[in-house]
């Protein structure tokens, strides 16, 4: 009923805590012998009574069961739901981490809404299989074996009876329990779906409204939660139907021994204390009987919650340090490593590209070809195109978010390779078109780069952005949650420009970083800017020329290469595609009054 794959997978969450479950398995199996002994002793009792013997011996046997049986059934409750939520927070731990690690890629080919689901929903559905479910099975096993053994000794021909209806119950669970399971695995997946489509349209929720979709979107959620739902209830009319089934057939069982039974006792082939111990185990079948499905049940379900999260091993991840095998085939430097930093040439460059061609994935065409590109230890280096030209894209890969299919990068001329992911971004410092901001304060926003930067440095690279005014004037200062009613787009990327400043890269890589500014927050931030590359490097993405026009060196791409290269004036004289850009922003001679234009490039 269950793939021997699929327990090993379950089995390598519970691996960590065998000797937790073999303490519960010991725990259970004492209470469950305890609960056998109960009908015994009352036939002892009962014995005692009919022969006028003390009843002392029995009742107390009777309160030491009970005592001796409650303490059992707390610590093991304790013991396996403890270790279920040590369980969970494993594979919680495992998974976020895991994300964490994983290459841009294969993050973002998945909904966030459903990786946030496999973290949260799916580990719910592992505790319980990964932890009890597997004791409640060789416990329930044992009860039944057990009970069925003392019935066969108390009476034989009343055992037939009751076997009879325990294996009608057994086929019947064997029939529909994989219905049952399949049903709730796909329940789950559609759950999954809800999330990840709700949390995309919530993130895009002004669109929605602006454009009138609220009840499409609603609708297409929607869909999914009634699918969610009918295969639900699908689970439950099958799980009503075997346990009506089950519950009838152990009634019917109960009636039967009850006639067969009185039929005996009156021919003095069984005494009443042997009816009425041989009728408390009958009614007692329905624990083992509900034990085995209801973790049979939580068991499938949780195979099929850690076979999704197991899923997630499957991300590909970025290496921890510098990868040992060659990279790809270009004509580099040979280093060993690093570049020390006080043997680094500052006239020389500080990254490269030599011939790099680059794609989102296996089989899928290239979104850079050839590029060659270099950026000085200082200056300020513009990148310009039309839509799809492939500059973001160079900015992941100088980022190491994709990784180049041919041609290498170069960092202080030592091949990308031969560098940690770490120790790459650690010398640069980027921010995004969109400027998303992490939960949290604006302090934790801005110290997320660099946690040791003290209050003077967040104090100056706030004034640089011209933020000063705007966060004073919130009641919880630097320490306000940032959300969208807390700040503005623009506030926001001032934010996310000033995380960077704070950092002090060696290289700042702006993606257009100044598309919701108004002029005079505009003309501030170039200046910041403009103050930087004379110490570092800066490289922007242009969507705006206004921004690049004093540029030291403007890059022109289309089509996934680079087109032409040089300054503003140089590029207005030599390259029509440059010329069509500056023309469309009504951008004149190219004089920084006329570079004021706010109207974006793509």
């Amino acid at each position: 009923m269950v793939a021997p794959e699929s327990l090993r997978v379950l089995a390598s969450f519970a691996r960590p805590h065998w000797r937790t479950l073999v303490v519960g398995l010991l725990l259970a199996l004492a209470a469950s012998a305890l609960g056998l002994a109960t009908p015994m002793v009352t036939k002892w009792v009962l014995d005692a009574l009919n022969d006028g013997s003390s009843l002392g011996g029995p009742v107390a046997a009777l309160l030491v069961l009970l005592v001796i049986g409650a303490v059992l059934y707390r610590v093991q409750w304790v013991l396996l739901g403890t270790l279920g939520e040590r369980v969970v927070l494993d594979a919680r731990e495992s998974m976020v981490r895991r994300y964490f690690r994983a290459t841009i890629p294969a993050v973002t080919a998945r909904p966030p809404g459903e990786l946030v689901s496999r973290a949260v929903s799916d580990t719910v559905l592992l505790r319980e299989a990964a932890s009890s479910s597997v004791i409640g099975l060789i416990n329930g096993v044992v009860m039944l074996i057990g009970t069925l053994v003392l019935m066969g000794f108390l009476d034989l021909v009343l055992l037939g009876t009751t076997v009879a209806a325990v294996l009608v119950v057994i086929v019947l669970f064997a029939v529909l329990m994989p219905g049952i399971a399949k049903a709730q695995e796909r329940a789950q997946e559609h759950v999954g779906r809800v999330g990840g489509t709700l949390e995309g349209t919530l993130r895009a929720i002004r669109t929605v409204k602006a454009s009138g979709a609220e009840d499409r979107q609603a609708e297409r959620i929607a869909a999914d939660a009634r699918a969610s739902a009918e295969y639900g209830i699908r689970a439950v009319r099958l799980e009503a139907t075997v346990w009506t089934i089950a519950w009838t057939g152990i009634q019917l069982a109960v009636i039967l021994i009850l006639g067969v039974g009185a039929w005996r006792v009156g021919e003095g082939q069984l005494e009443v204390s042997s009816l009425i111990a041989f009728l408390l185990y009958a009614f007692g079948l329905m624990e083992p009987i509900t034990e085995l499905s209801e973790n049979l049940t939580a068991l499938q379900s949780g195979i099929a919650a850690a076979e999704r999260i197991r899923a997630v091993d499957e991300l590909d991840a970025e290496t921890d340090g510098p990868t040992v095998t060659d990279g790809p085939s270009c004509p580099v430097p040979d280093t060993s490593g690093p570049v020390p930093e006080e043997k680094r040439d500052p006239s020389g460059p500080v990254l490269e590209l030599k011939g790099v061609t680059a794609s989102y994935g296996p089989g899928r065409e290239p979104v850079v070809r050839g590029v060659d590109l270099v950026v000085p230890a200082r200056g300020h280096t513009a990148i310009v195109g039309p839509s799809g030209a492939g500059k973001t894209t160079v900015f992941s890969l100088l980022l190491r978010f994709l990784e180049p299919q041919e041609g290498a990068l170069l960092l202080d001329g030592v091949p990308y390779h031969r560098h940690s992911h770490a120790a790459i971004r650690s010398r640069l410092a980027y921010v995004e078109q969109d400027t998303p901001v992490v939960p949290g304060t604006i302090r934790d926003n801005l110290l997320i780069s660099r946690p040791e930067a003290g209050e003077e440095e967040l104090r100056q690279v706030l004034a640089d952005v011209r933020l000063t005014e705007k966060v004073e004037s919130l009641d919880e200062g630097l320490d306000t949650e940032l959300s969208t009613a807390a700040v503005s787009g623009g506030e926001r990327q001032r934010i996310a420009l000033a995380r960077a400043l704070l950092r002090k890269p060696d290289v700042l890589l702006l993606d257009e970083a100044t598309a919701q500014l108004d002029a005079l927050t505009e003309s501030a931030v170039h200046h910041c800017v403009r103050r930087r590359a004379r110490e570092h490097a800066v490289v922007t993405i242009a969507h705006r020329l206004s921004t690049v026009i004093d540029a030291d060196t403007i890059v022109v791409m289309d089509a996934g290469g680079v087109r032409a290269r040089g300054t503003h004036d140089e590029l207005l004289a030599t390259d029509s595609l440059y010329r069509d850009l500056v023309e469309a922003l009504r951008i004149a001679d190219g004089s920084p009054a006329d570079a004021a234009a706010k109207a974006p490039a793509t």
